[in-house]
């Protein structure tokens, strides 16, 4: 699964960040500690940047936005396409989630060791594949997640997809390739515990 992420560098990827009405190198804050509920940046198959709320709200729910408890920030690539929360935006509601690194957890109850998991290479940003639904006026997202491959398997059973530019295309193409993200090359290593409000770039550096 995914449950946390690091917010991308904007400027590395070359995106234009007027959108954001703010200043991207002075007044734009990058967070180190993003959680499900809060804004994530995603792009459109255009490329078109845009703001949704990291938990996916399908467009048919009726009632207010707190009615809705199904866990719905990761969705399994495996039965997305098959699940009524989903279905209707495995073809039309397609995206790019751009992240700066994710974490993942290790060890028992109550002691869990905190990882931090980014590209093996040189890359500063992955590439998740996503879905984004518009559920009234919000445009909210969901992170797909597959089988963890053998660099992220002594971490946990699960990862997120993370695409290389070529499935980028496929998949925002419309691609189901079960294989998509399965060579993706990572290293991660442990960091402090942290809190759920904690924030800043110390959250990634390797613990002593």
């Amino acid at each position: 699964m995914c449950g946390r992420f690091v917010d991308p560098n904007l400027r590395s990827i070359g995106l234009d960040t007027s959108w954001l009405k703010i200043d991207p190198f002075a007044g734009w804050t990058r967070r180190y500690n993003v959680k499900p509920t809060q804004d994530a940046v995603i792009l459109t198959p255009d490329l078109v940047p845009m703001v949704a709320r990291w938990w996916l709200v399908p467009s048919w729910h009726r009632g207010d936005l707190g009615d809705w408890k199904a866990t719905t920030f990761n969705a399994r690539f495996e039965d997305a396409k098959d699940k009524p929360s989903f279905r209707a935006v495995w073809r039309r509601g397609r995206c790019l989630i751009p992240v700066g690194g994710f974490y993942e957890w290790t060890g028992e109850k109550g002691a869990k060791r905190p990882h931090f998991i980014t590209s093996a290479g040189n890359a500063e940003t992955l590439f998740l594949a996503g879905l984004a639904s518009r559920w009234q006026e919000l445009l909210t997202c969901t992170i797909l997640t597959r089988a963890a491959n053998a660099d992220m398997q002594p971490l946990h059973t699960r990862m997120p997809v993370i695409l290389d530019p070529e499935e980028q295309d496929a998949w925002l193409s419309g691609s189901d390739d079960p294989d998509l993200g399965a060579g993706a090359r990572l290293r991660h290593h442990p960091v402090e515990k942290f809190a759920i409000a904690d924030d800043g770039p110390e959250l990634i550096e390797p613990a002593e």
